[in-house]
């Protein structure tokens, strides 16, 4: 079976699940605990810390351990807002965020909070002038996702940054989970205030989120009860999955140029391969620009992804349909509809998603799988 669904999960590294079992196995005391032990497992998270910091040119004490990218984009912007509501309770997003982040504004526009929500282009992409526009004395905090987890979308984060650089009470918040490991990201040149990343994304385990934030910055916390993670983040610390995380984000970020290098040749492959079947219509930018080298999103309208999911799963291919959070769900792609306003493209969406084992080899394998599952959905389709 060939795995094309890194976007929801990657497969750990070999030497993440090593570095994971033996710190489980010697380092289980407590690391807010005051002997030896407990000492010992601390100071493993601290240099854990500072491994990540390092490899994104910050400071360790401007990063935190969550549980996920779920909690780390809850936190960073729940905790900005309520944090910053003295100074105004206007906050901007765009139309095509992660659940963790859209469904996060909806709960803080039940409290108060104003939000408004950008659209974007057929690409899926916010202009820079929409964000310009939608800025007011009372905006706090502005949060746009670098890549989008369906359609693979790039946002101009750097140009964002630089709108915001001159308004030091908006604070900038960037769901990275999709980028960290494929693009390049340059935290303090961007100007960014908050950053979120999960490791199970690159090849580390679940069960672990980061989260930056900028010297300088609070945040109101979500979960009270300790003083882990500078007060902001109470509960027990989970030691070996930190550990294994930090060796998965250096791993990562160390290999970020030849990642692309090796996937946007695939990408484009399989971009190359779909747009010669005309039942299907692709939903990723065939610009290298304005999408990320890993994913090539596409509809079969008038199909059913589940259809479309379980027949490659035959031919021995695993895709996926939304991201892994909503992908049950049997309504239209909010992000589709933000692109497309069509509901029969926004109800067929199928992402494909890419991996360091991947080849041209495994491509054209897949895109052969795709002809004659189109094929075959056509032959049937006739016959009804």
């Amino acid at each position: 079976m060939r795995y094309f669904d890194h976007c929801a999960s990657t497969p750990p590294h070999e030497d993440v699940i090593v570095t994971l079992a033996e710190v489980m196995r010697i380092h289980y005391a407590n690391p807010s605990s005051i002997h030896q032990a407990g000492a010992d497992a601390g100071q493993l998270i601290e240099r854990a810390r500072a491994l990540i910091a390092k490899q994104f040119g910050t400071k360790p004490e401007e990063w935190l351990f969550t549980s996920g990218g779920t909690e780390s984009n809850n936190l960073a912007i729940k905790g900005a807002a309520r944090k910053y509501a003295n100074r105004g309770k206007h906050l901007i997003t765009s139309a095509v965020e992660h659940a963790s982040v859209y469904e996060t504004f909806q709960q803080l526009e039940k409290e108060g909070f104003r939000v408004t929500y950008l659209p974007v282009d057929a690409q899926g992409v916010v202009s820079i002038e929409a964000v310009a526009a939608a800025l007011t004395d009372e905006t706090t905090l502005v949060s746009i996702m670098h890549v989008n987890n369906e359609v693979g979308a790039i946002q101009p984060i750097a140009a964002i940054g630089e709108l915001l650089a001159s308004r030091p009470k908006t604070l900038f918040h960037v769901d990275a989970v999709q980028s960290i490991g494929k693009l390049p990201i340059a935290i303090k040149g961007w100007g960014i205030d908050l950053l979120t990343g999960s490791a199970h994304k690159v090849r580390g385990p679940k069960g672990v989120g980061v989260l930056y934030v900028r010297a300088g910055v609070s945040l109101e916390p979500l979960l009270t009860g300790g003083e882990q993670e500078h007060g902001w983040r109470a509960g027990t610390s989970n030691t070996p999955s930190i550990i294994a995380s930090a060796k998965a984000f250096r791993m990562a970020m160390e290999e970020t140029e030849a990642v692309y290098g090796q996937h946007i040749v695939l990408r484009e492959r399989l971009t190359h391969r779909i747009a010669q079947m005309p039942e299907l219509v692709l939903n990723s930018s065939s610009e290298r620009s304005q999408g990320a080298p890993h994913i090539v999103h596409f509809s079969y309208p008038g199909m059913k992804p589940e259809v479309i999911v379980h027949a490659l799963e035959k031919e021995g291919f695993i895709v996926s349909t939304k991201s892994a959070c909503s992908s049950k769900d049997d309504k239209p792609s909010r992000v589709l509809m933000a692109m497309s306003n069509d509901r029969s493209r926004a109800t067929s969406g199928i992402r494909v998603s890419f991996g360091h084992e991947h080849t041209i080899e495994d491509i054209d394998a897949l895109a052969d799988a795709i002809r004659k599952t189109v094929s075959g959905l056509k032959l049937l389709e006739r016959r009804i």
